[in-house]
């Protein structure tokens, strides 16, 4: 029986994991450090602070938010459901 259990706590954990935001795609045009404008066009996601990234991601999401990179991105995080792009958000900014 306990051995059930911790299988099905791995396999929960898993699929939290393989859920979660891909940072690896959004260093390519934010940088490592995410003080990259991406594109020379975006905001430094570094100096934003993390509810300000949270609400830029699910506002491109939503078609709510975004200039010129409005397109880009919703196609970025529309795979993201709302509680993974607030758990990212809490990882990267200030």
């Amino acid at each position: 029986m306990k051995k059930i259990v911790l299988s099905i706590v791995a396999l929960t954990a898993t699929t939290a994991l393989m859920a979660a935001v891909e940072a690896g795609a959004c260093q390519g045009c934010h940088g490592a450090d995410w003080t990259k404008p991406a594109l020379g066009k975006s905001k430094n996601v570094a100096e934003m602070t993390h509810a300000d990234i949270a609400t830029a991601l699910k506002g491109y999401k939503a078609g709510t938010y975004g200039g010129p990179m409005k397109g880009l991105m919703a196609g970025q995080v529309s795979k993201y459901s709302d509680a993974d792009l607030d758990a990212f958000s809490k990882t990267v900014g200030k």
